[in-house]
């Protein structure tokens, strides 16, 4: 029977896995990183995070909820930001924007807001396809990893069913 703790250990084995590949692919391989490639990390690394920590809880109560939510809430925001660097990279040549400055560079001369605004749009160094397995691109295999792990959270939530009072922590 699938446990919450096995459940929260399974995500964060994925995601661990996932990043581990994407540090592969950048200093083994030599692929560099675009700023929307580097935001769908921090998502990985905010879903690693949880996924243990919901782990090492192992709560079946109130934390359970507010894990699987947030779990939700990063999966989504980095299946956004896979859609759009998928959508970027989809676009024909004559409309894919210029390259824009570096990650570093937005962030320590621009605004935050601004920052973030500039690198969510994406530039032409996202819209360039480095790698892809089975057809797929980076950001494809992105999309589809965050889906997943949005749909099987949600499935979690209803079919894992409290052992304990909801709201024990």
């Amino acid at each position: 029977m699938l446990t919450s703790r096995l459940f929260f250990t399974f995500l964060f084995i994925i995601s661990l896995s996932l990043l581990s590949f994407g540090f592969y692919l950048e200093h083994v391989k030599g692929l560099e990183t675009c700023p929307l490639c580097a935001f769908q990390r921090f998502s990985y690394i905010a879903i690693a995070f949880l996924a243990l920590i919901g782990a090492i809880h192992n709560s079946m109560g109130l934390f359970r909820i507010i894990y699987n939510i947030l779990l939700i809430f990063f999966a989504l925001i980095g299946a956004a930001i896979a859609g759009r660097q998928t959508w970027l990279q989809h676009l024909p040549p004559e409309l894919v924007p210029e390259c824009g400055p570096g990650l570093e560079y937005m962030l320590e001369v621009f605004p935050f807001g601004q920052a973030l605004k500039m690198i969510l749009s994406g530039s032409g160094e996202c819209a360039e396809i480095q790698w892809q397995f089975i057809g797929l691109s980076i950001p494809e295999w992105s999309l589809i990893f965050f889906s997943s792990i949005a749909i099987t959270t949600i499935l979690a939530i209803f079919m894992l069913k409290p052992e304990r009072k909801l709201f024990e922590f």
